[in-house]
């Protein structure tokens, strides 16, 4: 066990200046007459990129299990599946000799264009960060470290290294911010990533703000902050920021900036002290670990078909699912032979096996007659006589699988897609085969949503099967073959055309800015708000049984936000099969004196249910739950008044609403100033209690002046609604002769009453 502070009291400047830069690609630097060992990062986060050389960043990696993607995950809705992913990750790890896992990624799918969303868990922070808690502790409580990624904005890869995220205060915070900060708080990672881009105008790997403001002091963050590979401009004002250690290394140059401006004065040594302890505590956390000797690959790779079957959602299906009683299948595509199973970049897995659909398939039906064609050639193009031979063989079959996938290198890091479409060629060759086989089920391989509008209706079915990971072909089986009943749900909408989306306006930025100009409306809040019709909601997936939802009720009608509630509702298996449903409750704010979504998602459950079975599922809801972000307190804010609690199967599935009141706990300073609206002094408490009089004085004025008394509007208008959003000293300043003294004193004068007050 390291004395980490009787290390660092013996270190010299240099020593401390290199101990905060990589050695390696993927190692930190050791202390070795102190005693203080490097350890080892790989890519993650749904499998080790553990590369084969400590000096290349891109070069071949070591055999791992390729885990479905985070798009997959988080479609499980199911976070003690992932813990059980964490734990596994973490044993490949130790065998693999890794000490930190970089993931997972949480950053928020603004767009479904971005290159790597396939990394990213959902348009929602509260699942994301559901999600994130629960892989980061199976990890971590097998002692490797897991990085949280990319601190914060990383939302497209376009210019991604040089564009400045521009979001304002509110967004950030309720969006952006929230799935790490879970993360931070509840499950303690080791470290977090910073981002290439901008946040506002500042490099993510200066933003002191960011890095120290509110991950290590508002958020309490023990752990080290580490760049992204390459993000560092300057190493001397990243590290005034809180960036503890810059990757890769060696940067001697980089060493020798830090050691030259702790000597001058230019940086604080009290912070590359603490930089230092943190890089030094992370270290003697990671040795405790012995490393080394072997992993069960076996019961690895069918851990990753349990999580791919229960992460595929059922998009579609018009009965012909399960497959049952069926004598000929005709199996078309050439992703079921090559599977399309994983992205491109930095999270590339050499796995350790790949499955194929098209053995999968055939190992569930021994009677059943199965033909192949190969429906497309591998450039993609389109060629009639691959279509004529798949019209043939699903012709002739009583089922046509159709498999259908983006090209390779189409969903990577470091760029991001032109459209959401499927390839012209893979398009024409759904319509065709459908328009010969009524029975043609399309199972889908992507990493982000898809447009179907162009096909959709002429099939039977749609299975949304993801980048599945190694073993997800198998997974495929089973579902279609009813071995396994589809679980899944959508971690995010998809849309009925890209240009629906939320960013659509604001994508992908120009001037090395791109503008946040939907605010906290990306998802499902933007669609729910605009009413805007989609292809499949947020929440939404089908299954092979029904559910009832009945007896909603709540722990307590009224109640304080720091209390929380409870909310209550029995689920029942109305089916002939057993299955399991996720079980969604949205808070819905009836009035709030800030604009808000109509609905958020801040509870779910997973029940697993027999045939007829009920179940009481619990879903606690604590003060985050009903609270909003008040740029003008620079707080979280409750307001007392009602809140909807809907129930539901998914965002557009809403089966129950319970209405509940909030007594609010917060106590705020006064916010009124010069500028305040009439409305702003009216809504206020303090506010209202020093100007009430004058207001009702004002009203009863505008009534006699505006001949309201006689029934009259000389010039047709409402006029006290007129003035509500106007700043009280402009509306005093239409009847200072009235007043005892100028406008600008009398609203001085209420100031000083309700600040004094306060």
């Amino acid at each position: 066990m390291l004395d980490v502070e009787a290390v660092l009291a013996q270190m010299t400047l240099e020593e401390k200046a290199a101990l905060c830069i990589g050695a390696t690609a993927w190692d930190t630097s050791a202390v070795e007459r102190l005693g203080v060992p490097a350890i080892t990062m790989a890519d993650g986060p749904h499998g080790l990129r553990r590369t084969t050389d400590a000096n290349l960043l891109l070069t071949q990696s070591l055999p791992a299990t390729c885990f479905p993607t985070a798009s997959c995950l988080a479609a499980t809705w199911n976070p003690a599946l992932l813990q059980q992913m964490g734990e596994a990750l973490a044993e490949e790890a130790i065998a693999l000799r890794v000490d930190v896992l970089l993931g997972p990624g949480v950053n928020m799918k603004r767009s479904p264009l971005c290159g790597r969303n396939f990394e990213y868990f959902s348009e929602d922070p509260f699942l994301a960060g559901e999600m994130a808690v629960a892989l980061i502790n199976g990890l971590q409580s097998r002692g490797v470290g897991a990085c949280v990624k990319h601190f914060a904005a990383n939302n497209q890869e376009f210019q991604r290294m040089v564009i400045s995220a521009e979001v304002d205060e509110r967004t950030l915070r309720e969006i952006y911010l929230p799935a790490f900060e879970a993360a931070v708080k509840r499950a303690k990672p080791w470290m977090v990533m910073c981002a290439y881009n901008k946040v506002n105008g500042v490099l993510a790997s200066e933003h002191r703000q960011l890095l120290t403001d509110i991950l290590k002091q508002e958020w309490g963050f023990e752990g080290v902050v580490v760049s992204d590979w390459g993000a560092v401009r300057d190493r001397v004002k990243s590290l005034a920021a809180g960036l503890d250690l810059e990757m890769p290394g060696p940067k001697p140059s980089h060493a020798r900036a830090v050691v030259e401006a702790a000597r001058a004065g230019l940086v604080a040594e009290a912070a590359l002290d603490d930089a230092v302890r943190r890089v030094l505590r992370l270290v003697d956390k990671a040795r405790r670990t012995p490393k080394g000797g072997d992993f069960d690959a076996e019961a690895h790779h069918a851990l990753a078909r349990q999580i791919a079957a229960e992460g595929m959602v059922l998009l579609k299906n018009n009965g012909v699912l399960p497959l049952t009683g069926v004598a000929s299948i005709a199996v078309i595509g050439r992703s079921a032979r090559e599977p399309y199973f994983q992205g491109g970049g930095s999270s590339n897995v050499n796995p350790t096996r790949v499955d194929a659909p098209w053995d999968a398939l055939r190992q569930h039906g021994a009677a059943i007659r199965w033909a192949y064609a190969e429906g497309y050639p591998a450039d993609g193009s389109p060629r009639q006589e691959f279509i004529d031979e798949a019209v043939r063989v699903a012709a002739e079959a009583d089922v046509a699988l159709v498999f259908a996938a983006l090209p390779p290198l189409s969903e990577s890091e470091g760029y991001d897609r032109a459209s959401l479409d499927l390839p012209p060629a893979q398009v024409s060759l759904i319509r065709a085969v459908a328009a010969a086989q009524p029975n043609t089920v399309v199972i889908l391989n992507n990493g982000a949503p898809m447009v179907m509008s162009a096909w959709i209706d002429s099939v039977a079915a749609v299975l949304e099967a993801w980048m599945m990971g190694q073993a997800g072909a198998g997974a495929i089986a089973d579902i279609l073959f009813g071995k396994v009943n589809p679980s899944g749900k959508l971690a995010e909408t998809f849309p009925l055309r890209l240009e629906d989306t939320p960013a659509h306006l604001n994508w992908p930025g120009e001037a090395g800015k791109v503008r946040y100009g939907e605010g906290p409306y990306i998802g499902y809040r933007y669609y729910d708000a605009k009413a805007l019709p989609v292809l499949f909601p947020f929440g939404f997936g089908l299954s092979y049984t029904t559910f009832a939802y009945t007896n909603p009720r709540v722990s307590a009608t009224t109640f304080r936000d720091v209390d929380g509630v409870t909310v209550y509702v029995d689920v029942t298996n109305t089916g002939a099969v057993a299955g399991k449903e996720v079980v969604q409750v949205y808070v819905r704010d009836r009035q709030a004196s800030l604009p808000r979504p109509p609905k958020e998602l801040k509870g779910f459950a997973k029940v697993e249910l027999q045939p007829g079975e009920t179940r009481t599922v619990a879903i606690s809801l604590d003060f985050r739950a009903f609270a909003f972000y008040h740029p003008k307190y620079q707080r979280w804010v409750t307001e007392s008044g009602e809140f909807d609690l809907l129930i539901g199967a998914s965002s557009a599935d809403v089966r129950h609403t319970v209405t509940v009141a909030l007594e609010s706990t917060v106590a705020l300073p006064c916010a009124l100033d010069a500028e305040s609206t009439v409305r702003e002094w009216l809504a206020d408490p303090r506010g209202r209690a020093v100007f009430g009089p004058l207001f009702e004085q004002m009203r009863r004025e505008m009534a006699r002046v505006m001949g309201a008394e006689a029934g009259g509007e000389p010039i047709g208008m409402d006029a006290l609604n007129f003035m509500l959003d106007m700043p009280l000293v402009a509306v005093l300043g239409f009847q200072e002769a009235a007043l005892p003294a100028p406008a600008e004193a009398v609203v001085a004068g209420l100031l000083a009453k309700v600040h004094g007050g306060a």
